[in-house]
């Protein structure tokens, strides 16, 4: 969502703020802003709408000198996208913060501080706090007392940084559901919603925890938790690429992801599959007695990730004999449910900061689970930290907004530890096992063949040039890569996608059926071809316009009406991962067709960290 960038130095900050902002901007905003304060007690500030570009050329125009700064991309939630309603807000002339999340109780606040003689300047709920601290700083001694007593009247997410005008060489941030992480350097110090921003000035961090209020200076970081206690975060050392976020020869970062996949995919399994087997130890302390003990596994995602979640299902119930539901996280969160014995819980997440599977996963620690495993993309994020367990994706930084490296990472992720578990459980043997293994270290090569297909998808798309909508089939562990193929085209592409298990064609969908109509459907050889065979006959009986990727012995033939995109033959336990890739492309290049903004598609954003 929002990203927050802040800095507290000797040396002039607007330029490191802006390049922070630069590198936050995959996760999708509508307006940026910065305010600066120097050592005079002079705070400028500047917001624009639009692009970080568009707040970069203003600051180029008239530079602004300062150590201590605050900048921000505001993703709206509270208010149309303007620039009154971009961050950093003000109360009165000495108080600037900036905010992600979500104050719940704003209207009450709102209402509270009108009657208190407050002039509201925007529609946010963020100008609530910048209030509430001037207020309760008219009482306390210092701003971070002020800020303390701010926190203990909000209530919802909420990662904020404060300045006072007044005290130019300090900032105070408070997190509680929204993360933050503070960047340490020499003789100067910073903070950011995500450490990626800060790469370029250091590679040593802190993570703050649930309820920590820090106070942050040129040479000191004081952080106090949740009962307002000193306490004492790891320093951690980045390993993160600083040119993650360069594009390089690719048109589009989501073009860039998708073409990293045989090497993300080999980061995954290093170290965690040996020639025949798969290394138990590798998925962390404690997996060993998990695998023995687990009668029951629940898995809770959102998007893409439960996507990944489903496809897992069929996994664990059919190769380890281990029940499985999954669930989406708003939808766990917020329903009275009953846990099973000896359940496992295992929430799915590229940023590890997902607000509903992270409520999702503090409400299942108060409900008796077993455990709970966490599968994620980012080493110090919450999900990792509050979990017994992380099985991490390693996909590296991933910044468009539509997941693609990540999701085939989890399902990799998710492959190994069944494997591992049906190997527990007694339903894969030596033999079984060996030819799994053997398939996920073809699995890189295989993605390579997949992408070699970039060409002919690229000519198939402009037939989608036109369309508006469009249906995915497939059927078992494809009709969730059906789901994930619609999701993609409808993000980035705007064009209405619904996905259905093939066999439901005749329960309803047919009535969409017409020759305007595109129905793409994964087909590999599996138990359930001539199945499926028998659903696409339904279509072409009734005049739809059919786009089948099936492998080179589905035994299909291309007829009016049936365009066939023949794949290469591949293993069946990794072909969903396979499949994945060519649908991606399609969704890839109908978007260029389309004009959309592939990496930043309107309304979304990466790292949802609001419910």
């Amino acid at each position: 969502m929002c990203g927050i960038v802040g800095a507290v130095a000797q040396r002039d900050v607007a330029e490191i703020l802006v390049e922070g902002l630069r590198r936050l901007e995959y996760r999708g905003y509508d307006s940026a802003g910065v305010a600066v304060v120097d050592s005079e007690s002079n705070l400028t500030r500047v917001r624009r709408l639009g692009k970080v570009q568009e707040l970069a050329d203003a600051v180029e125009q008239s530079p602004l000198v300062g150590g201590t700064g605050i900048a921000h991309t505001r993703w709206a939630t509270h208010g149309e996208p303007s620039e009154a309603n971009a961050h950093p807000h003000m109360s009165g002339d000495n108080i600037a913060l900036v905010h992600n999340g979500i104050i719940e109780n704003h209207e009450e606040l709102r209402e509270l501080l009108t009657e208190r003689g407050y002039v509201f300047v925007s529609q946010t709920d963020t100008e609530v706090i910048a209030h509430l601290v001037e207020w309760e700083l008219r009482t306390a001694a210092t701003l971070l007392e002020a800020v303390q007593k701010t926190a203990a009247q909000l209530e919802g997410a909420y990662g904020t940084v404060v300045m006072d005008r007044r005290d130019p060489e300090r900032v105070v941030v408070a997190r509680s559901g929204s993360p933050l992480v503070i960047g340490l350097g020499v003789g100067e110090n910073f903070l950011a919603s995500d450490q990626l921003a800060l790469l370029n000035v250091t590679r040593r961090f802190m993570f703050l925890e649930e309820g920590d209020v820090a106070e942050i200076t040129r040479r000191e970081v004081n952080i106090f938790d949740v009962d307002g206690q000193p306490a004492t975060r790891e320093v951690h050392e980045s390993n993160l690429q600083q040119d993650a976020a360069d594009k390089g020869q690719y048109r589009h970062y989501m073009q860039k992801e998708i073409y990293e996949q045989p090497s993300a995919l080999i980061n995954t399994m290093e170290g965690r599959i040996g020639s025949d087997s798969v290394i138990v130890e590798s998925i962390g302390n404690g997996a060993t007695d998990i695998l023995e003990n687990v009668e029951h596994v629940q898995i809770v995602a959102c998007g893409t990730s439960y996507n990944a979640g489903m496809v897992a299902r069929y996994w664990f119930e059919a190769m380890a004999g281990v029940s499985c539901d999954v669930e989406i996280a708003s939808e766990f969160r917020y329903r009275k449910f009953v846990t099973r014995p000896n359940s496992l819980l295992i929430t799915l997440s590229q940023s590890g900061e997902t607000a509903d599977t992270l409520a999702a996963l503090r409400l299942a620690k108060e409900k008796g689970y077993m455990a709970a495993m966490t599968i994620c993309n980012v080493a110090g994020s919450s999900l990792v930290r509050e979990s017994d367990l992380a099985f991490m994706t390693r996909a590296g930084t991933e910044i468009g907004v539509a997941s693609t490296k990540a999701f085939t990472t989890q399902l990799v992720t998710l492959l190994m530890f069944v494997t591992a578990l049906g190997k527990e459980k007694g339903l894969i043997d030596t033999a079984k096992e060996k030819a799994i293994v053997d398939s996920l270290h073809s699995l890189p090569t295989q993605v390579e063949k997949a992408l070699a297909f970039d060409k002919p998808i690229e000519q198939l798309a402009e037939d989608f040039a036109d369309k508006h909508h469009a249906l995915f089939l497939g059927r078992g562990e494809f009709y969730p890569i059906a789901m994930e193929a619609s999701l993609k085209l409808k993000e980035i592409s705007y064009i209405h996608a619904e996905a259905y298990a093939a066999g439901e064609l005749k329960h309803g969908p047919l009535a969409l059926i017409d020759a305007d109509m595109p129905v793409i459907v994964v087909a590999p050889t599996n138990d359930l071809l001539e199945k499926l065979k028998s659903n696409i006959e339904e279509v072409r009986a009734r005049g739809g316009l059919l786009y089948v990727f099936a492998d080179s012995e589905a035994g299909f033939e291309e007829v009016d009406g049936m365009k066939i995109i023949t794949m290469p033959r591949v293993d069946e336990v990794i072909a969903p991962i396979f499949y994945t890739v060519p649908m991606q492309l399609l969704s890839y290049h109908v978007a260029l067709i389309k004009g959309t903004d592939v990496d930043q598609p309107r309304n979304l954003a990466k790292a949802v960290t609001v419910e």
